[in-house]
């Protein structure tokens, strides 16, 4: 018998019959298919039915003789108050509409990162620098080296200098000079990309959640670079990783009603003063995960840079769950019994992170999903709530029909093996997080970052590709941002932080069962 085949035994003769079966891989292919066939003619359907009615309006002028025209002009002539309201209302229905629309948001370039090999961090040395502490338990130095094998981390992520020596130095100075680091490495690289002028920068916003000084971050940067005494600048804190596109929103919005205008966003986090020094393992996973890294992004209003642009910001999605009290406790700052501050993160976090993801994608997905999409979840949903007809699964819509390109924040392993699943992506649309996790660890909000940087070395990004930038925070929140390219990047063009070493990359990261 073929692997296709099931033998079946006939309850009234007793005969063996034969039922011929498709190899289950034939029949995904079918499927496929089927599907891709119904996307294209759903996406198309209004072309379909214009062609036969443009045929059949092109055959009826056709027949129009003469003498008919002559009198369609004469009626005109007569009615000569109508055509000119008709055409003033028209007119001035235009302008409004040119006048009111949104301004389009342009990302001209961004530049990440990458911090010198001297503090370049393998797991063996994050082991012995956490021995040499003398804080930690045999128990949780067993517990920090499990978490480092099972993380998704590689041998060759960052670490501030103050927390590299011993005994570690955490103090204020060692702080701002990680800051000063790490933002002006950033910007300085941004703005020899693309030859702007520090004056020329009117908005300013800068995202660190756990070190806020005063002054700020933000002022910092003012002060270094010499802005102009009228640039608006904002810095924001306490708002979790998924401040780098709540950032990016809060640009866009100003970049609306300030003509003409560049803004420059800063998306970093600082670990010189926030390394946990106690025995609250909620609080030693974030030890583990967190590294060194920040990121700078250019974005521009002016109809003129759009030719030199990278890409067009087209939607950002913004969800907060803050109101629900498991959400809000999921990553919580506080003090552990000796009174040490740390970052305590919930067994919560990953249901709490996919709630939120729903949300989110309940308002993207309108925005951007085709019709046929977002015709089968309708359909499938009515049949569940109205009809309830609960042997039917809720439909998950395929993304990957909307987006030709995941940046998904790479909080960790579980993180992005969870939205893996759930979205259906495969391994090629998960690679530029995974191998940013690998290679630079959690950056914070500055992931994305790296994992888009990650795509153009790898020459992925092709004018007219659409970018999903997905990230979470503490709070608990959801983002998202959509960037459609403007042109074709050319990996030979690029100064990244991949581009001596792209080369290496995808590597096998091996699976391993989370920790309970």
């Amino acid at each position: 018998m073929g692997n296709g085949d099931d033998r079946k035994i006939e309850p009234e003769t007793g005969r063996i019959s034969v039922e011929r079966k498709l190899p289950n891989f034939l029949q995904s292919i079918r499927l496929k298919y089927v599907k891709l066939g119904y996307h294209y003619l759903i996406s198309n359907a209004m072309y379909l039915l214009l062609i036969p009615l443009l045929a059949i309006s092109s055959v009826h002028l056709s027949t129009l003789t003469t003498q008919d025209l002559t009198l369609l002009w004469d009626q005109l002539k007569f009615n000569l108050v109508s055509v000119l309201v008709c055409s003033t209302l028209t007119v001035f229905l235009c302008t409004l509409y040119f006048m009111t629309r949104p301004r389009k948001i342009y990302l001209v370039d961004f530049a990440c990162y990458k911090p010198k090999p001297d503090v370049m961090c393998s797991k063996e040395m994050f082991m012995e620098k956490s021995r040499q502490t003398g804080i930690f338990t045999a128990e949780n130095l067993e517990f920090q080296k499990k978490i480092l094998e099972r993380s998704g981390l590689g041998q060759k992520t960052y670490f501030p200098e103050a927390l590299m020596r011993v005994p570690a130095e955490p103090n204020m100075a060692e702080a701002r000079k990680e800051a000063e680091l790490v933002m002006f490495g950033a910007i300085d690289d941004l703005l020899a990309k693309t030859g702007v002028k520090a004056k020329d920068i009117g908005i300013l916003v800068v995202n660190c959640s756990l070190f806020n000084p005063t002054p700020s971050l933000s002022a910092m940067v003012v002060n270094h670079y010499k802005l102009r005494g009228n640039i608006l600048s904002y810095n924001l804190g306490g708002m979790g990783c998924s401040a780098g596109l709540i950032s990016i929103d809060l640009a866009k919005q100003l970049l609306q009603v300030q003509p003409n205008s560049l803004a420059l966003v800063v998306s970093m986090e600082n670990i010189t003063l926030n390394w946990y020094f106690g025995n609250n393992r909620s609080m030693l996973v974030s030890n583990c995960i967190f590294r060194m890294g920040g990121a700078a992004i250019l974005l521009s209003n002016k109809p003129s840079d759009k030719r030199r642009s990278k890409y067009q910001l087209i939607h950002t999605v913004r969800t907060h769950r803050g109101a629900d009290d498991k959400s809000y406790t999921c990553v919580f700052q506080e003090e552990d019994d000796t009174k040490q501050v740390g970052v305590a993160l919930s067994k919560d976090l990953m249901a709490v992170a996919g709630e939120a993801l729903k949300t989110n994608i309940t308002t993207l997905g309108p925005l951007v999903l085709p019709m046929s999409e977002q015709l089968l979840f309708f359909v499938t949903l009515v049949a569940r709530k109205v009809f309830k007809m609960k042997t039917i699964k809720p439909y998950i819509p395929d993304f990957k029909l909307a987006f030709e390109h995941f940046c998904i924040h790479a909080g960790g392993r579980a993180v992005l093996d969870e939205l893996e699943k759930n979205l259906e992506l495969s391994e090629w649309h998960m690679e530029p997080s995974r191998m940013t996790l690998y290679r630079y660890g959690n950056t914070s909000s500055s992931s994305l970052w790296y994992e888009l940087a990650y795509t153009e070395a790898k020459g992925r990004i092709r004018k007219g590709d659409r970018t999903w930038q997905i990230a979470f925070g503490s709070g608990f929140k959801c983002n998202s941002a959509v960037w459609r390219a403007l042109k074709r990047v050319d990996p030979a063009m690029e100064k990244n932080p991949w581009m001596d070493e792209v080369h290496d990359f995808p590597v096998e990261v091996p699976r391993v069962a989370t920790i309970s």
